[in-house]
């Protein structure tokens, strides 16, 4: 007899093995390829992370050289593909033309419907990490009005996307916090997009529909939107001296408090001392204090009264807003280091394919028969 215990949200089940990544919640911690995620953060930059997740292997200097090289060759868009987010409309949030900019992207892979082996999805997942950033600074400028910047091809990729976006390359403190961030976003195991992406692999779909299901998954505020969600609490708070009773309101009344808590870590998530240390820099570098004075309130009230702790999204939200973005571009940030961990699980599932297919246990009506239409009542 089989079991018909139900796992809502599949919570605790195992589906399939991975070699990518792996959490580890009885320790706190997240490993790349067996890489502590703070370790990489520190010592890599996000292009050679980048290049561990696809390949397994950290890259030697010559081999980040030449993937450098190939990444910014790529990182133009067609003028089709820039008209059509010209035409998105400015009030559309930034995960939704992003979302359109992907599958635009796809109709123009001319190999789209003949090749699907590792070797071209490869060069397709460089391609697309390499015109991601594009597409985002793109409509993050059209929609105010203003032009758009092309890709630099002799700067990093961290500070190619500031230059895009800004037209200039901030300090390097800004650029190793943002570079940090996409480091501690790039992979996370079996999360929502990511078995999103997986599952709709599994049907032999192509890389880019698997991409576009992610960013649809990846934009709902219980998974890549919290990140934006914290902001909007912050900026509710207001004021330092206002955070406690918040938090103890919040939490009377019930509140969903977005930024903490998480599915896999009970004890604290493993990448937030990494990122809430270049908050605290970023705090520094800009000389404002109060996102980072209302954030140590939170948290320490919400650990005190609930003992659940903050996520990765509590710390790169203000630090993001604290580089100057608005707040509805942060989903899409996650979107441009998520793109590493998405299509290397899309390669892993299509390695050894099996069509995910779960089963379900019916709670409907009993069997019945029709009645014609004329017999009803």
């Amino acid at each position: 007899m089989s079991d018909e215990t139900i796992h809502h949200g599949l919570d605790g089940v195992i589906v399939d093995t991975t070699a990518i990544s792996k959490v580890m919640p009885e320790i706190n911690s997240l490993v790349y390829r067996g890489y502590p995620v703070q370790e990489l953060a520190e010592h890599c930059r996000f292009e050679e992370v980048a290049w561990l997740i696809w390949n397994g292997e950290l890259p030697s200097a010559a081999q980040l050289a030449e993937f450098q090289k190939s990444e910014r060759s790529q990182r133009d868009i067609s003028k089709d593909l820039l008209a059509v987010i010209h035409k998105t409309p400015r009030t559309a949030h930034p995960m939704d033309a992003l979302r359109t900019a992907v599958s635009f992207l796809g109709m123009e892979d001319a190999e789209l419907e003949k090749k699907h082996d590792a070797a071209t999805n490869l060069k397709r997942s460089v391609a697309m990490l390499a015109k991601i950033p594009t597409m985002v600074a793109a409509f993050y400028r059209f929609r105010k009005g203003q032009e758009f910047i092309p890709p630099r091809k002799d700067i990093g990729f961290a500070e190619n996307f500031f230059h895009m976006v800004f037209g200039k390359v901030p300090a390097s403190e800004v650029v190793k916090a943002f570079d940090v961030s996409l480091v501690l976003y790039a992979e996370h195991g079996f999360n929502a997009s990511t078995f999103t992406t997986r599952v709709i692999t599994s049907s032999l779909s192509d890389i880019y529909s698997a991409v576009v299901g992610g960013i649809g998954s990846l934009k709902g505020p219980l998974h890549g939107g919290a990140n934006e969600a914290v902001m909007h609490l912050l900026l509710e708070v207001g004021e330092p001296s206002r955070a406690k009773d918040w938090m103890l309101t919040a939490l009377r009344e019930k509140r969903v408090v977005m930024g903490f808590g998480h599915r896999v870590y009970k004890n604290g998530d493993s990448r937030v001392p990494t990122m809430t240390k270049y908050m605290r820099q970023m705090a520094d570098f800009t000389g404002n204090k109060k996102w980072l004075e209302i954030s140590d309130i939170l948290a320490a009230t919400m650990i005190e009264q609930k003992n659940i702790h903050p996520n990765l999204d509590f710390p790169s939200g203000p630090a993001y807003y604290m580089m100057g973005f608005d707040i509805d571009m942060f989903t899409p940030f996650f979107v441009m280091a998520r793109i590493t961990g998405w299509t290397a699980h899309i390669m892993e599932q299509q390695a050894n394919n099996r069509l995910i297919r779960p089963l379900s246990k019916y709670t409907g009506a009993g069997e019945r028969r029709v009645v014609k239409l004329e017999q009803r009542k």
